[in-house]
Protein backbone atom coordinates (compact mmCIF):
# COMPACT_ATOMS: atom_id res chain seq x y z
CA UNK A 1 0.00 0.00 0.00
CA UNK A 2 1.62 3.66 -1.06
CA UNK A 3 1.24 5.61 2.03
CA UNK A 4 1.59 9.95 1.31
CA UNK A 5 1.85 11.82 4.77
CA UNK A 6 0.43 15.23 5.30
CA UNK A 7 2.31 17.62 7.63
CA UNK A 8 3.01 20.83 8.67
CA UNK A 9 5.73 20.62 11.78
CA UNK A 10 8.42 18.78 13.05
CA UNK A 11 7.25 15.35 11.77
CA UNK A 12 7.60 12.97 14.77
CA UNK A 13 4.72 10.86 13.60
CA UNK A 14 5.88 11.12 10.18
CA UNK A 15 9.21 9.58 11.68
CA UNK A 16 7.65 7.20 13.16
CA UNK A 17 5.78 5.71 10.19
CA UNK A 18 9.05 5.78 7.90
CA UNK A 19 10.63 3.54 11.21
CA UNK A 20 7.97 1.17 11.38
CA UNK A 21 7.43 0.96 7.30
CA UNK A 22 11.00 0.86 6.76
CA UNK A 23 11.76 0.16 2.66
CA UNK A 24 11.24 -4.00 1.90
CA UNK A 25 9.99 -4.58 5.37
CA UNK A 26 6.11 -4.19 4.98
CA UNK A 27 3.42 -4.10 2.77
CA UNK A 28 3.09 -0.27 2.92
CA UNK A 29 5.65 1.89 0.77
CA UNK A 30 6.61 5.01 2.09
CA UNK A 31 5.30 6.86 -1.26
CA UNK A 32 5.96 10.94 -0.44
CA UNK A 33 5.46 13.50 1.78
CA UNK A 34 3.05 16.66 1.24
CA UNK A 35 4.00 19.52 3.58
CA UNK A 36 2.04 22.97 4.13
CA UNK A 37 5.28 24.86 4.81
CA UNK A 38 8.40 25.02 2.86
CA UNK A 39 9.97 25.30 6.45
CA UNK A 40 8.51 22.26 7.81
CA UNK A 41 10.98 19.79 9.87
CA UNK A 42 8.92 17.08 8.46
CA UNK A 43 10.33 17.67 5.06
CA UNK A 44 14.13 17.44 6.14
CA UNK A 45 13.16 13.89 7.70
CA UNK A 46 11.70 12.95 4.34
CA UNK A 47 15.34 13.85 2.53
CA UNK A 48 17.34 12.08 5.02
CA UNK A 49 14.89 8.73 4.26
CA UNK A 50 15.15 9.45 0.45
CA UNK A 51 11.03 10.20 0.10
CA UNK A 52 10.14 12.36 -2.31
CA UNK A 53 8.26 15.79 -1.11
CA UNK A 54 5.86 18.28 -2.98
CA UNK A 55 5.23 21.43 -0.25
CA UNK A 56 1.81 22.77 -1.06
CA UNK A 57 1.31 26.01 1.06
CA UNK A 58 -2.01 27.87 1.21
CA UNK A 59 -3.26 29.69 -1.70
CA UNK A 60 -5.54 29.59 -5.18
CA UNK A 61 -3.80 26.92 -6.62
CA UNK A 62 -3.46 24.62 -2.89
CA UNK A 63 -5.98 22.07 -3.96
CA UNK A 64 -4.85 21.63 -7.44
CA UNK A 65 -1.48 20.89 -6.38
CA UNK A 66 -2.35 18.52 -3.69
CA UNK A 67 -4.63 16.29 -6.14
CA UNK A 68 -1.52 16.38 -8.45
CA UNK A 69 0.65 15.42 -5.94
CA UNK A 70 -1.24 12.77 -4.66
CA UNK A 71 -1.38 11.08 -8.12
CA UNK A 72 2.29 11.27 -9.13
CA UNK A 73 2.87 9.73 -5.70
CA UNK A 74 0.12 7.00 -6.73
CA UNK A 75 -1.14 7.33 -3.35
CA UNK A 76 -3.34 4.33 -2.15
CA UNK A 77 -3.49 5.68 1.85
CA UNK A 78 -3.28 9.48 3.08
CA UNK A 79 -2.23 10.12 6.23
CA UNK A 80 -2.55 13.69 8.24
CA UNK A 81 0.25 13.53 10.86
CA UNK A 82 0.24 17.19 12.58
CA UNK A 83 -1.39 18.69 9.34
CA UNK A 84 -2.61 22.32 9.82
CA UNK A 85 -4.85 23.05 7.23
CA UNK A 86 -8.69 21.55 6.23
CA UNK A 87 -8.21 18.89 3.38
CA UNK A 88 -10.67 20.00 0.55
CA UNK A 89 -13.47 18.57 0.00
CA UNK A 90 -12.71 17.70 -3.83
CA UNK A 91 -9.82 15.63 -2.38
CA UNK A 92 -12.17 14.11 0.65
CA UNK A 93 -14.44 13.24 -2.05
CA UNK A 94 -11.86 11.12 -4.54
CA UNK A 95 -10.36 9.24 -1.33
CA UNK A 96 -12.90 9.11 0.74
CA UNK A 97 -12.41 6.20 3.36
CA UNK A 98 -8.38 6.51 2.69
CA UNK A 99 -7.68 9.47 4.17
CA UNK A 100 -6.72 9.19 8.25
CA UNK A 101 -5.71 11.79 10.75
CA UNK A 102 -4.56 11.13 14.09
CA UNK A 103 -5.62 13.97 16.92
CA UNK A 104 -4.47 14.65 20.63
CA UNK A 105 -7.49 14.05 22.61
CA UNK A 106 -10.32 11.42 22.97
CA UNK A 107 -12.81 12.70 19.81
CA UNK A 108 -15.34 13.98 20.15
CA UNK A 109 -14.53 16.06 23.13
CA UNK A 110 -11.35 18.86 22.30
CA UNK A 111 -11.84 18.83 18.56
CA UNK A 112 -12.77 21.20 15.93
CA UNK A 113 -11.22 24.44 13.91
CA UNK A 114 -8.60 25.60 15.80
CA UNK A 115 -7.92 23.04 18.35
CA UNK A 116 -4.54 21.48 17.84
CA UNK A 117 -1.63 20.96 19.37
CA UNK A 118 -0.73 23.28 22.48
CA UNK A 119 -4.32 24.34 21.91
CA UNK A 120 -5.72 21.27 22.90
CA UNK A 121 -3.75 20.55 26.00
CA UNK A 122 -3.97 23.80 27.61
CA UNK A 123 -7.90 23.19 27.42
CA UNK A 124 -7.63 19.49 28.68
CA UNK A 125 -6.16 21.05 31.72
CA UNK A 126 -8.02 23.73 32.07
CA UNK A 127 -11.25 21.48 32.04
CA UNK A 128 -9.70 19.43 34.56
CA UNK A 129 -10.61 16.58 32.95
CA UNK A 130 -9.10 13.01 34.85
CA UNK A 131 -8.54 11.47 30.77
CA UNK A 132 -7.63 12.47 27.73
CA UNK A 133 -5.50 10.45 25.03
CA UNK A 134 -5.14 9.69 20.71
CA UNK A 135 -7.72 9.52 18.35
CA UNK A 136 -7.03 7.86 14.91
CA UNK A 137 -10.30 8.48 12.55
CA UNK A 138 -11.11 8.95 8.82
CA UNK A 139 -11.60 12.09 7.56
CA UNK A 140 -14.75 13.84 6.12
CA UNK A 141 -15.28 17.53 4.86
CA UNK A 142 -15.09 18.91 8.58
CA UNK A 143 -11.68 19.49 10.84
CA UNK A 144 -11.69 16.09 13.44
CA UNK A 145 -15.20 14.59 12.90
CA UNK A 146 -14.72 11.66 10.75
CA UNK A 147 -16.12 8.07 11.72
CA UNK A 148 -13.51 7.15 14.87
CA UNK A 149 -11.34 4.00 14.21
CA UNK A 150 -9.21 3.73 17.36
CA UNK A 151 -8.76 5.29 20.61
CA UNK A 152 -6.03 5.27 23.40
CA UNK A 153 -6.85 6.77 26.61
CA UNK A 154 -3.93 8.61 28.65
CA UNK A 155 -4.28 9.66 32.22
CA UNK A 156 -4.35 13.64 33.12
CA UNK A 157 -2.21 13.85 36.27
CA UNK A 158 -2.91 16.44 38.51
CA UNK A 159 0.64 18.24 38.41
CA UNK A 160 0.44 18.41 34.65
CA UNK A 161 0.86 21.70 32.81
CA UNK A 162 0.39 21.17 28.71
CA UNK A 163 3.58 20.78 28.05
CA UNK A 164 3.12 17.85 30.02
CA UNK A 165 0.54 16.70 28.76
CA UNK A 166 1.68 16.76 25.64
CA UNK A 167 4.61 14.71 26.01
CA UNK A 168 2.99 12.46 27.45
CA UNK A 169 -0.08 11.99 24.35
CA UNK A 170 2.89 11.86 21.93
CA UNK A 171 3.99 8.71 23.06
CA UNK A 172 0.86 7.06 22.56
CA UNK A 173 0.35 8.93 19.04
CA UNK A 174 3.63 6.97 18.49
CA UNK A 175 2.34 4.33 19.42
CA UNK A 176 -1.17 4.46 18.13
CA UNK A 177 -1.03 5.86 14.71
CA UNK A 178 1.53 2.84 12.80
CA UNK A 179 -0.10 0.31 14.21
CA UNK A 180 -3.44 1.43 12.57
CA UNK A 181 -1.87 2.37 9.49
CA UNK A 182 -0.77 -1.34 9.46
CA UNK A 183 -4.14 -2.73 10.19
CA UNK A 184 -5.17 -0.88 7.56
CA UNK A 185 -2.92 -1.87 4.64
CA UNK A 186 -3.42 -5.42 5.84
CA UNK A 187 -7.11 -5.13 5.43
CA UNK A 188 -7.96 -5.57 8.85
CA UNK A 189 -9.81 -2.30 9.22
CA UNK A 190 -12.40 -0.67 6.55
CA UNK A 191 -14.82 1.87 6.13
CA UNK A 192 -18.06 0.38 5.56
CA UNK A 193 -20.50 1.38 2.69
CA UNK A 194 -22.68 2.55 6.03
CA UNK A 195 -20.29 4.49 7.05
CA UNK A 196 -19.15 2.60 10.14
CA UNK A 197 -15.32 1.71 11.34
CA UNK A 198 -15.47 -2.06 10.79
CA UNK A 199 -12.56 -4.16 12.37
CA UNK A 200 -11.62 -7.69 11.48
CA UNK A 201 -12.17 -10.32 14.65
CA UNK A 202 -8.53 -11.62 14.28
CA UNK A 203 -7.50 -7.67 15.19
CA UNK A 204 -9.25 -8.55 18.88
CA UNK A 205 -6.15 -11.08 19.15
CA UNK A 206 -3.24 -9.31 18.02
CA UNK A 207 -0.39 -8.29 19.87
CA UNK A 208 -1.19 -4.58 19.17
CA UNK A 209 -4.84 -4.88 20.71
CA UNK A 210 -3.60 -7.03 23.17
CA UNK A 211 -0.65 -4.73 24.37
CA UNK A 212 -0.98 -2.85 27.84
CA UNK A 213 -1.01 0.68 27.90
CA UNK A 214 2.88 2.37 27.63
CA UNK A 215 3.37 3.73 31.22
CA UNK A 216 4.93 2.06 34.05
CA UNK A 217 4.24 4.69 36.43
CA UNK A 218 1.19 7.14 36.44
CA UNK A 219 2.96 9.69 38.22
CA UNK A 220 5.86 10.10 35.68
CA UNK A 221 5.80 10.92 32.11
CA UNK A 222 9.41 10.21 31.61
CA UNK A 223 8.44 6.15 33.05
CA UNK A 224 6.86 4.26 29.67
CA UNK A 225 6.90 0.72 28.58
CA UNK A 226 4.49 -1.69 29.16
CA UNK A 227 2.39 -2.21 32.60
CA UNK A 228 -1.09 -1.43 33.25
CA UNK A 229 -2.21 1.68 36.01
CA UNK A 230 -3.86 0.52 38.93
CA UNK A 231 -6.44 2.80 40.19
CA UNK A 232 -8.05 2.44 43.45
CA UNK A 233 -10.96 3.66 45.05
CA UNK A 234 -8.56 6.37 47.30
CA UNK A 235 -6.86 7.54 44.22
CA UNK A 236 -7.93 11.13 43.47
CA UNK A 237 -8.11 10.31 39.82
CA UNK A 238 -10.89 7.70 40.70
CA UNK A 239 -13.21 10.20 41.98
CA UNK A 240 -15.41 12.45 40.19
CA UNK A 241 -15.36 16.48 39.17
CA UNK A 242 -16.02 18.24 42.75
CA UNK A 243 -15.12 15.43 44.92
Amino acid sequence: MRLVVFASGGGSNFQTLIDRFAAGQSTVTMAGLIASRADAGAIGRAERAGIPVVVAPMGDDEESLLAGALRSFEAELIVLAGYMRLIPSSIVREWWGRIVNVHPALLPAFGGEGMYGGRVHRAVVESGARVTGVTVHYVDEAYDRGPIIAQWPVPVLESDDPAALAARVLKVEHRLLPEVVAAIAGGRVVLGPDGRVHWGPEMFESEAFLMRPPYRDAESADSWEGAEIEITEDDPRSRGPGV
